[in-house]
């Protein structure tokens, strides 16, 4: 789709195991991008035989560095003059795509996008509960910004000469398909959470109890997550239950490291 006074833009992802999704993120994007990069850490299903039939600009790093340095990585094999990420379990919506195709054509200086996703879990959109309005820094020229280092919930830096600008049209995240689905996608985060603050952040038994029930009443009543309904209770326990063992983590391995 490239234009001569039109800068470029690409797609980027990082990946792994992602056949259930991946396809229906990239038809959202198709035919109206320039390039879409695909950084796979060692996916062992379908994926990259999705991705393949959407780019050929599919690469592998399955020496997993955190979220962060991934990222990173994957914008370094980017071409395009701006970059838009994404993940496999999201779709870009068609008034979003509008407003994404706008702003590369004003091509504004010093300007990075956010986006406002909406989230599903366990098949019903979340509209409260602290999810909602959920702003993500997710496009940007690939020389005016990138990820951080963090090992999970890394976020996009920009100098302070970048000004971040709203984006209408939302992007659609389907967070959890079920609980088998949650379970396995919080397990890696709370291991990189503990991995990342072990040595550096105090936890004990009355710590993790109270960042619990914190977690919980924060999502479900302060956050509003009553008005999610039953969705909103689970969500705001399974927060509660999470939050509890990444600080017993936390805790056990300090005590074992005294013994």
């Amino acid at each position: 789709m490239s234009h001569l006074s039109t800068p470029t833009l690409a797609v980027a992802l990082i990946v792994k195991n992602e056949a259930k999704h991946l396809q229906a993120c990239l038809e959202t994007v198709q035919g109206w991008v320039d390039e879409i990069v695909i950084l796979d850490s060692g996916s062992t299903d379908e994926t990259e035989i999705i991705a393949r039939q959407f780019t050929d600009r599919f690469f592998v790093n399955s020496e997993w560095p955190g979220f962060g340095k991934q990222r990173q990585l994957a914008q370094q094999y980017v071409t395009a003059e701006y970059v838009l990420w994404l993940d496999a379990d999201e779709r870009v919506t068609p008034e979003l795509k509008e407003e994404i195709l706008t702003a590369i054509k004003a091509n504004k200086p010093n300007v990075a996008y956010k986006i406002n996703r909406l989230s599903s879990a366990f098949g019903k959109f979340i509209k409260h509960s602290g999810w909602s309005p959920d702003w993500v820094v997710r496009l940007y020229r690939t020389n005016e910004a990138q990820y951080n280092d963090a090992l999970v919930h890394e976020k996009v830096v920009t100098s302070d000469s970048v000004r971040i600008e709203k984006l209408k049209g939302r992007l659609l995240h389907f967070t959890y398909d079920n609980l088998h689905h949650y379970i396995n996608k919080t397990t890696g985060y709370l291991k990189a959470w503990t991995d990342e603050r072990e040595g550096k952040k105090k936890a004990g038994l009355s710590t993790a109890l109270i960042h619990a029930l914190g977690a919980f009443l924060r999502m479900y009543v302060f956050k509003r997550g009553f008005l999610d309904g039953k969705h909103g209770f689970i969500l705001a326990w399974l927060t509660m239950h999470t939050t509890f063992i990444k600080y017993i983590d936390l805790y056990l391995r300090e005590e074992v490291k005294k013994k």
